[in-house]
């Protein structure tokens, strides 16, 4: 990147193109544990779809590598800056658009934070679905970049079950406009699904139309179950997901993790034996299910439960992550396996625990298998080393129990070497040579995803 390059872009965008190395540093790394190989060069602060059309149009004709960024929560690596790149920030594109009821559909920006998306539908009887552990904290944009999941999954599904239409800029700075407003659309390629979940590498959004769904009536009922036995709590889950009484939300968190979070902020969790189960029903028939479900609890060996009305349960199972950092608890993974595997993939990971010597703690989205164990390390090479082979062991259990590599934080650059331990030649060649189509110069997000 020579001086006149950025003369050049500088007369595109003035003022929102920062040079300052302190504030490019700022932006220069996300949640995970990677860290930047160098520094960046410059950041964009774009306010708009032209800022980014003109910067990305910029960096194709000069073959500036280009990283994407939303708020910065990621976890798997993928908005690391290159050096000296080019990073785009969207955290200023902040805007909700418009809220159409009728349609039950959001128009908005790509910054806006997933717990004000909320809050504004909401204020129409309405709700967004996905709902990521760092709703109040990341980016509509970031979790349609990731196809990230959460705590409702379970019973709505992940990002891409509630993107109805994208606006992208394309690595040469055309505007890419996809899907529709209908329920129904089958005209041409599903290319709105083809860019949730390209983690940054085929396009940057800039613009979602995301559907809303009625919130439900009555009073929301939360609930909890103690187990002396996570392969019991892994066998209630099994049961409860295949039974009627079907929760909104339904969490597993086993006793180190309560501890932890307990002792990073009080919250009132109880500590379990092994694990501890919370969930949330909605509905006019909300506590009849959460009884039920707690009943299912108990015939597989729950020993202490309770129904309540406030959600901080919820809002502990919230503190997990940021619990277990402070603690050093820093490498972890979010495989995720089918529900029928939940108790032996949880026998399998305290076996592995115990072959390294390493404290694994364990949260889990238990309502549709996807788990966040994390491993303890000091803050030196050869502690990241040894917990990422505590990591790597994890992935490989979970796709012997035909599970996946990644349930909702992608590839970034931190799972880059599990990919052929899931996927064929046949299907990273395909992957390939979509990303060549739209990207043939290899200037977004180089490296990373696929």
């Amino acid at each position: 990147m020579t001086e006149p390059q950025v003369a050049e872009l500088i007369a595109h965008l003035g003022d929102r193109l920062v040079l300052d190395p302190e504030t490019v540093a700022a932006f220069s790394r996300d949640s995970s544990r990677a860290e930047p190989q160098g520094a960046a060069r410059a950041v964009v602060l774009a306010a708009s779809t032209a800022d980014v059309s003109a910067a990305l149009a910029w960096a194709h004709r000069h073959g500036v590598p280009v990283s994407v960024r939303g708020a910065g929560t990621g976890l798997s690596g993928g908005a690391i800056a290159y050096p000296r790149g080019l990073i785009v920030s969207l955290e200023r594109m902040n805007r909700i658009i418009a809220i159409d009821a009728g349609n039950r559909l959001a128009d908005i920006e790509p910054g806006v934070i997933t717990a004000d998306l909320d809050q504004a539908a909401r204020a129409h009887g309405l709700f967004f679905p996905p709902d990521p552990a760092s709703a109040r904290t990341s980016t509509v944009g970031g979790n349609i970049a990731t196809n990230a999941g959460g705590l409702r999954c379970v019973s709505h599904g992940v990002t891409t079950d509630a993107v109805a239409a994208l606006e992208v800029v394309l690595a040469d700075g055309r505007v890419l406009r996809t899907g529709a407003r209908t329920r129904k659309n089958t005209t041409g390629y599903d290319l709105t699904s083809l860019f949730v979940g390209s983690e940054g590498t085929l396009g940057v959004i800039t613009g979602a139309t995301v559907r809303l769904k009625p919130v439900a009536p009555g009073t929301p009922r939360t609930f909890r179950a103690s187990f002396d036995d996570i392969e019991d709590a892994g066998r209630a889950v099994t049961t409860i997901v295949g039974s009627a009484a079907q929760p909104e939300v339904l969490e597993l968190i086993d006793r180190a993790s309560v501890e932890i979070i307990e002792s990073f902020q009080p919250s009132g969790l109880p500590l379990p034996g092994a694990a501890l189960l919370v969930g949330q029903t909605t509905g006019l028939d909300a506590a009849a299910r959460a009884e039920t479900i707690l009943q299912l609890c108990r015939e597989h060996g729950a020993d202490d439960t309770e129904i309540a009305d406030s959600d901080a349960l919820l809002e502990a199972r919230r503190l997990a992550n940021p619990a277990l950092t402070a603690r050093g608890l820093r490498v972890s993974c979010d495989v995720a396996v089918p529900i029928s595997e939940l108790a032996a993939v949880f026998r399998g990971i305290d076996e592995i625990a115990a072959r390294h010597g390493r404290q694994v703690s364990t949260v889990a989205h238990a309502g549709d298998g996807n788990l966040h164990p994390s491993v303890q390390a000091g803050e030196t090479p050869e502690e990241y080393r040894a917990a990422e082979a505590v990591i790597d062991d994890i992935t490989r259990l979970a796709l012997s129990l035909r599970g996946t590599i990644t349930g909702e934080h992608g590839i970034g650059s931190v799972k880059q070497h599990e990919l052929p331990w899931q996927l064929d030649e046949v299907a990273l060649d395909t992957q390939r040579a979509i990303k060549a189509a739209l990207d043939p110069t290899g200037i977004l997000t180089p490296g990373r995803a696929i």
